[in-house]
């Protein structure tokens, strides 16, 4: 597609968004935060939180969650390739091995390593809201929430149907996908089923992904039980992902799934929550493709835990403790035989002040390992309520994390680990204002984190292999904020989306010219969606990201996506990359340029 045809493109939205008349206010809804012990409204939690509704992810230009959150100022998602088949997830400057994802709560850390942390990230049809808690969460967490958590939320309440989906685009790209869900008295059911493939932008980029999504809902006597179960595999070429971008002939296949059991039970002042769950982890790596005789790896990592969460409402305030018991091992090939013990117990409590606009929540969480020893996460968040709708807060945590076994035990030509690594640790300061007028959404916070024992993987000279080791007082200043515009434009809603962060890292005592993953962070990052709909059965929606990092490369890329809806039918075209930027996003693996993708769905009640 030439250049002028994808300018007018770009037009079209534009034109489509601006054309309209008779504005009128849309109020964002307030939702309960239930990933962690103390449930509170959005709007009453003293701490950064972006909040990714359904209507955000149907609206946005992405079809899997590693595009989705790139869209979002503070989140950095560095992929190698298309349909999230290997992605880095970073949260304020952190490494992608500080970063804990949750599904419904549920942990799904891999002790193998953090490049594994975006391969559980299930489809997108099934999510109900992803819950984005920045600053140091593992007061709330335990350790692995060292910059931030991410809780995918699944949908809870679903219609008797049966959806299909397919979709075709550039590279020899292919997506058959099948939904079904069912209601009954007591109990509902919701399965998925998607097969992804593509022949690859470029030598060796061909992947085929799989994901399978089961969950179950019972409610027996009052007493709601939910099951949840996933499966993700992907197969890919792995053209320059590791060790030297010269080489192209490397190949990978992981799987990663999840089974977990939950329960509720609640009274006027006493909410209790228990969830039991098992997660493995596989990951097959060939330096030469079909020639596991030069170089292969296979890691198997298994988690079976447990955890009980309770709160209790009084006249002090709201009390919440915790337990978690969690056993993880891994068996490899490379890294050898080990398992772990984690026992972290939790406890908090939220006090009121003044008519209730001053909040305090003081917390902390103590965690044995059994490798490891004993380690506390004392933090504190503060908030205070101008005037309806208007807060200032401020918080302080201790958070730390342990090395995990790549960093321990991992050995290759281009890569050595490190027995006698020590677990990183850091204290974050955060400041921050929250405003909601209906129109308009702002928050900013300016963050401040002090980290020592940093590790991450470096070396002095070009030539030598990458060396994990602990860097000594690392200091990072970051500023955010993010204001959306919400209106109804001819009866229907609109979103203006605007997103910054800034990020400012002073490394001290350190020798090494080169780092390979947590030094590198986005010093810029400036986010712009546009979501709109002028008539009844088309939506358009645009996203633009920039980024800068600290070595001054930077790159520009738009997004676009036409939706129509037409008698149970949904057609969609998504447009990536318009302009064909030139850019990487890690490890100097170029992205695709222009490319495109064709959809049509239907549903079947």
């Amino acid at each position: 597609m030439g250049i002028y045809l994808r300018c007018a493109l770009l037009c079209f939205f534009v034109v489509q968004f601006v054309s309209g008349q008779d504005l009128e206010v849309q109020n964002l809804n307030e939702v309960l935060l239930t990933s962690e012990r103390i449930e509170i409204p959005f709007s009453e939690n003293s701490r950064t939180i972006q909040l990714i509704t359904k209507e955000d992810i149907q609206k946005s230009t992405a079809s899997n969650v590693a595009e989705l959150l790139q869209q979002y100022a503070g989140i950095d998602v560095r992929r190698r390739g298309v349909e999230g088949t290997q992605a880095d997830l970073y949260i304020r400057g952190g490494s992608f091995d500080q970063t804990l994802v949750l599904i419904d709560g549920i942990k799904t850390e891999n002790p193998q390593t953090g490049h594994h942390t975006m391969n559980m990230m299930i489809p997108i049809e099934n999510i109900e809201r992803i819950e984005v808690i920045k600053g140091p969460a593992a007061r709330v967490y335990g350790q692995n929430a060292f910059t931030g958590a991410i809780n995918i939320v699944t949908k809870k309440q679903v219609e008797t149907s049966v959806k299909g989906d397919v979709g075709f685009g550039s590279f020899g790209q292919q997506r058959y996908e099948l939904t079904g869900a069912v209601n009954f008295d007591n109990s509902a059911h919701q399965i998925h089923y998607s097969n992804i493939s593509s022949d690859g932008y470029r030598y060796n980029t061909d992947f085929k992904n799989q994901n399978v999504f089961l969950k179950s809902k019972w409610n027996t006597q009052g007493i709601p039980v939910d099951l949840i179960a996933t499966f993700m595999e992907r197969n890919f070429g792995a053209n320059g992902f590791y060790a030297s971008p010269a080489a192209k002939d490397q190949y990978e296949e992981t799987q990663a799934s999840l089974i977990g059991l939950s329960s509720n039970f609640e009274t006027h002042n006493i909410v209790l929550k228990s969830k039991l769950y098992w997660t493995r982890g596989q990951d097959m790596y060939e330096f030469i493709r079909d020639k596991p005789e030069i170089y292969r790896n296979l890691h198997i990592t298994n988690k079976i835990g447990g955890a009980v969460d309770a709160s209790y409402r009084s006249n002090l305030g709201i009390t919440g403790i915790g337990l978690d018991l969690a056993r993880v091992s891994i068996a490899s090939n490379n890294l050898g035989d080990h398992d772990r013990t984690m026992v972290t117990g939790f406890l908090e409590h939220r006090f009121h002040f003044f008519d209730d606009k001053f909040d305090v929540t003081p917390g902390i969480a103590a965690t044995y390992f059994s490798d490891f020893g004993f380690h506390a996460f004392p933090g504190i968040d503060l908030g205070y309520e101008i005037k309806a709708n208007f807060k200032i807060y401020a918080n302080m945590g201790s958070t730390y994390r342990i090395p995990t076994y790549t960093d321990l035990y991992y050995t290759s030509p281009t890569t050595i680990g490190n027995e006698e690594l020590e677990p990183e640790s850091a204290l974050t300061e955060e400041l921050g204002l929250k405003w909601n007028s209906g129109r308009f959404y702002i928050d900013f916070a300016a963050f401040y984190r002090s980290a020592d024992n940093l590790i991450d993987y470096v070396k002095e000279n070009e030539d030598d292999p990458w060396q994990s080791q602990n860097i000594q007082n690392v200091s990072t200043l970051g500023l955010e904020s993010t204001v959306d515009y919400r209106f109804s434009l001819l009866k229907y809603p609109q979103l203006i989306r605007i997103g910054y962060a800034y990020l400012e890292d002073d490394i001290k005592n350190s020798d090494f010219n080169f780092s390979q993953y947590s030094l590198n962070s986005m010093k810029h990052q400036v986010n712009l969606s546009l979501e709109s709909q002028l008539i009844n059965w088309l939506q358009q929606s645009i996203a633009f990201r920039f980024v800068e990092r600290p070595d001054g490369t930077n790159y520009k890329v738009v997004d676009a996506k036409l939706t129509g809806s037409i008698r149970g039918f949904e057609i969609s075209a998504a447009f990536n990359n318009i302009f064909s930027e030139a850019y990487t996003e890690t490890n100097l693996v170029p992205m695709p340029e222009f490319n495109f993708l064709a959809g049509l769905s239907y549903v079947f009640k």
